[in-house]
Order: C-alpha cells, then sequence, then structure tokens
C-alpha cells in the first residue's frame, strides 16, 4: 500500500518506471500535434476500424518505452530526459501552432539562426507553453528519487523485460493493423516528421554529423577562364555598370500587386516601370537553403550544401572577371556566399530611426550608400540583404508611420491574432520592402549621369499565414504550399543600362509574363547581365539573354 501511495505521489520511482512514465507523456501529451493530425486524417476515411485508432497511441507508448528504456541509467536519466523534455516541448508548440515539421533543412535553419532571430519567435505564449509542457516535468524529475536497490544485474533484467514487452505490443499491433498503418503512412507521408523526438533528434545527429564531424570537401574554382566582354570592359572607362541586387526576405508572391493581388502593396513602385516576373519558384523554404542554392551553379534538383559551399559562386565568378563587389547586410547573415568578397554588416545594436537595439529597418541599408558605391572601381554590383518580411515578428520591420493595412498585429505569438490582422502585418512588410527598392531606385536615378543603372529584386522564400493551419515557412519542399516556394522577382533598368545592355523591354515583359522561372536562372541571369564571359554560363539559364538584341 506504501509503494502504491508512493508512486501515486511521484515521491519515488525506478529506473523502470521512469521510461514507463514518460512514454505515456509523449505519447499522450508532447505528441499531441501528431495525434491531432490523425484525428483529422482518419475523421476524412469513409471506414476506420477502431481498434485501429486506439492502437495508435498504445504503439507509441511501446515504442517510446522501448526507446527511453536504452537512456534510463544512474547519473544519466536525469540530464538527458531534461534536455529532451524542453526541446520537444519547443518542437511541440512550434509544430501545433505554426505546423512547422522539423526535418534536415528546418535544424539547418535553426543552427544558422542568430540570436536577433532566435529571440523573435519568443512570447508568453510560447514561453508559458515550454514552462508546462517541459520545464516542469524536467523539475519533476529532479525532485522525484530515483530508486535501483534491486542492483545493476536485476535492473538490466528489468529493463530488457520491459522492452521485450514493448516489441511484442508493436508486434501485435503490426499482426493485426499492418495494413492500416501502410495504407495511412504511404498516403501521408509527413507522419512520420511529426513524431516527436525521434525525428528532430535523428535531423540533429544528421546534422551535426555532416557540419561538423564529415570530411571537408576540397573547395573548387569553376569560371577561371571569366572575364568582362570587351564592351564591358569599354563602356567602364566612361560610363561603369552599377547594378543593385536587392535580397528580399520571406516575400511571397501572392502578395504583390503587381503580380495581380488586390491590394496596393506596390504602390511605391507600380509607376516606375518595374518588370514583375509572374512564376518564378524558389530552390528551398528557408533561407539557410535558398540563398546559397540560388548563388550557386547547382540547380535545385541535385542542390548539395556542402558541395555548393566549397565551389565558386556567381559572385567568386565576378570578382574574378574584376567586377567590384560589395554585400550590404541586414538579415543575420549571408549564408556563407559572400565569404570572398567585401561585406558590411548593419549594426542591429544602436537605437536610433532605423534600430532598436535589435533590428534595424531596411532602410538602414541606404546610410551612406553614396560613399560605398563611390568607394568601388569599374562595373559594379551592390548588394543589399533586406530582413524584408522576416517573422513571426512581422510588425518589427516597418516604422509606425508606414502603417498601411490596419489593424494590424503587433505580437510575436501570431496564432493568437486574426487571419486579417495577420495578412494586415505582412502585407505592411512587403510595402515596406517596396518603399526601400523606391528609395534605391531614386537613388539609382540620381546617379544616371555617372552610371548605366539597374535594380534586381528577388525573395528567398515565401511565407505561410495560417492557410490550411500552416504558418511561417520551413516545411519541406515536397509538402510545401505555393505560398512558401512561390516568389516576388522584380527588376528596372535605367534608359543607359538598357541601351548598353541591347535590352529589348517589351521583350522581356512578354517573357515575364509567360514564362516560368525558378532560382536556379539566378547564377547564369547576373553574369549574363554583367557581360561575364566563362565557360560555366548557359544562355539558355539567362532570363534575359533572348531579350538582348
Amino acid at each position: 500500500m506504501n509503494k502504491i501511495k508512493r508512486l501515486l505521489y511521484f515521491k519515488e520511482i525506478s529506473f523502470i518506471s521512469l521510461p514507463l512514465i514518460l512514454a505515456l507523456y509523449f505519447s499522450l501529451v508532447v505528441n499531441f500535434p501528431i495525434l491531432s493530425e490523425l484525428n483529422s486524417i482518419l475523421s476524412k476515411l469513409e471506414s476506420v476500424k477502431i481498434g485501429f485508432v486506439l492502437s495508435i497511441p498504445l504503439f507509441f507508448f511501446a515504442a517510446f518505452n522501448f526507446i527511453f528504456s536504452l537512456f534510463s541509467w544512474p547519473y544519466f536519466s536525469r540530464p538527458f530526459f531534461t534536455l529532451l523534455l524542453i526541446i520537444s516541448s519547443m518542437v511541440s508548440y512550434a509544430m501545433y501552432n505554426y505546423g512547422v515539421i522539423f526535418d534536415y533543412g528546418m535544424i539547418e535553419n535553426i543552427f544558422e539562426t542568430d540570436t536577433s532571430e532566435a529571440t523573435s519567435y519568443l512570447s508568453d505564449y510560447s514561453l508559458l507553453w515550454t514552462t508546462l509542457m517541459g520545464i516542469l516535468p524536467a523539475l519533476a524529475i529532479w525532485k522525484i528519487e530515483i530508486k535501483n536497490d534491486k542492483g545493476p544485474v536485476r535492473l538490466v533484467l528489468m529493463k530488457t523485460l520491459s522492452m521485450i514487452a514493448s516489441l511484442f505490443i508493436i508486434a501485435v499491433i503490426a499482426f493485426f493493423f499492418y495494413k492500416d498503418y501502410s495504407s495511412v503512412g504511404r498516403n501521408n507521408s509527413y507522419l512520420k516528421k511529426m513524431i516527436i523526438p525521434t525525428h528532430y533528434v535523428y535531423s540533429a545527429v544528421k546534422y551535426i554529423n555532416n557540419t561538423y564531424f564529415s570530411e571537408p570537401i576540397e573547395y573548387q574554382q569553376i569560371g577561371l577562364d571569366a572575364k568582362q566582354s570587351d564592351r564591358a570592359m569599354a563602356a567602364a572607362q566612361f560610363k561603369p555598370t552599377l547594378f543593385v541586387f536587392v535580397l528580399g526576405e520571406t516575400a511571397r508572391a501572392k502578395n504583390y500587386e503587381l503580380n495581380g493581388y488586390n491590394r496596393p502593396t506596390n504602390q511605391y513602385t507600380r509607376d516606375l516601370d518595374m518588370i514583375s516576373f509572374q512564376d518564378v519558384s524558389s530552390c528551398g523554404t528557408a533561407t539557410a537553403v535558398s540563398v546559397p542554392c540560388m548563388y550557386s551553379a547547382m540547380p535545385k534538383r541535385n542542390y548539395d550544401k556542402q558541395v555548393a559551399n566549397s565551389q565558386d559562386n556567381f559572385l567568386d565568378i565576378m570578382q574574378r572577371a574584376g567586377i567590384s563587389l560589395l554585400w550590404k547586410e541586414n538579415d543575420g547573415g549571408d549564408k556563407d556566399v559572400a565569404k570572398h568578397i567585401p561585406l558590411q554588416e548593419i549594426q542591429r545594436n544602436v537605437k536610433n530611426d532605423l534600430c532598436n537595439g535589435n533590428t534595424c529597418y531596411d532602410m538602414a541599408l541606404l546610410e551612406n550608400i553614396d560613399d560605398d558605391i563611390e568607394a568601388m572601381q569599374g562595373n559594379r554590383m551592390l548588394t543589399m540583404h533586406l530582413i524584408g518580411s522576416h517573422g513571426p515578428t512581422y510588425y518589427q520591420r516597418y516604422p509606425k508611420q508606414k502603417r498601411f493595412f490596419t489593424p494590424d498585429c503587433p505580437r510575436s505569438d501570431i496564432e493568437n491574432c486574426s487571419q486579417d490582422e495577420i495578412v494586415n502585418t505582412y502585407d505592411n512588410t512587403i510595402l515596406y520592402t517596396d518603399f526601400v527598392i523606391s528609395q534605391t531606385i531614386a537613388k539609382l536615378k540620381k546617379l544616371e549621369s555617372k552610371y548605366n543603372t539597374a535594380l534586381f529584386y528577388i525573395s528567398d522564400h515565401g511565407e505561410s499565414l495560417g492557410e490550411n493551419g500552416l504558418y511561417l515557412h520551413g516545411t519541406p519542399y515536397s509538402l510545401a504550399p505555393d505560398h512558401q516556394t512561390k516568389v516576388p522577382m522584380m527588376t528596372w533598368f535605367s534608359d543607359g543600362f538598357k541601351q548598353s545592355k541591347n535590352i529589348n523591354t517589351n521583350c522581356l515583359k512578354q517573357a515575364a509574363t509567360q514564362n516560368s522561372y525558378s532560382q536556379d536562372n539566378i547564377f547564369h541571369s547576373m553574369l549574363g547581365i554583367m557581360d561575364v564571359e566563362t565557360e560555366v554560363y548557359n544562355a539558355g539559364m539567362d532570363i534575359f539573354s533572348q531579350c538582348r538584341n
């Protein structure tokens, strides 16, 4: 009786009981997101066996008990399960509230996120969730006495029996319901990625191994024959090219007025003769994938980040050809694509009209831009990496005087705002990016007497705003909606630039509305428009080549 009483009050447990309790907790509480998703899937089927439905939490329980038993040992259990509980509670929060799936790509994105970006995901709601589901259970493990009064041999024997029992339960479930599990799993392959903690732990281990323990790939220079065309070199002597590449963040094509959106999100550039490409696909659904991918010579179908990071990208090739380059950073990092060229990072730890000590509005990129351009030599390419529409703190991406669409959502736990408020806030970020682009073009117009000026804008990936229960980005590409994979791409040319490059704008406007493009085109398009001649250039992948006389 005393033993039962002690167990009920959790004052002491054994190393056999601990994985059983944790298995129950993970099956019914931590994995609520996948249980909820399964409920949604099964409710749409014409007929479902009751036994199959009841077996699902039992299957999780048996599987988790088997796995957790492997780690339930003296001196190891407490720190291991504490870390597992806290991290799993965070994963559960993001998965349930935002529909985020923690696969390899998402883990990669997390590891490459800076402090400023990471803190933007914190909110009272997320902290409460993590405290109740992760921190408090972890504290309970430290408060409860975990006994092993049976000796090591008995512990191993009992643990083995517990694990065998778990395997037996799994075998029985498989015997009766294998076809049901197989059918649901085959038709909904993403479900395995929702299981907490197995998939995110697997992905994290894989990422750490690939990043820190794999044999480094020897760096490969490509485009060693790169040079500027004779015409480009001659032009650089009296009127150089000044090309501004604006790299956007988290903007989706659907919310661009120039692409048919029914709100004035391009009111600053709509009269600037911008050419907007209507159908453009990203390489990934996260910055850590899309940015290195679009700058590399590798197409999406066989893109490998380790290989891409170990060879030249189009910036390296341009620099070799003698083009002067500068990267201005306001999004927490260049993802290693600018590691060989001059880079300026906006200092976000200051407080002024453009920075709050933690983040800066994108207009900060235009400060001292005249001096930056003047310091460059010959034909020039200036890259501005925007923070753009990065969420979930969309409201921090634009100043109050640029708060056009209202009411907005001035908080990071956007799932607690209405759909209209979220869209209003997001559209304000698109509008502010449009303002930044218009101001950049205004700068370029003032410099037309000295340079042949042009601007090109593309976003790295899109964003989900609650459609079908999905928020933010990073969904596995095969499962991601168009909101995350279709991105805006626009360009503006001065008259001098069009003349120097022999660009037929009517041809380009027609191509922009009729053709489909992707970030695979960027590498070749940038080399082409800057008149870099090299064997790695493919005119068929250059979006401008067909419209240059």
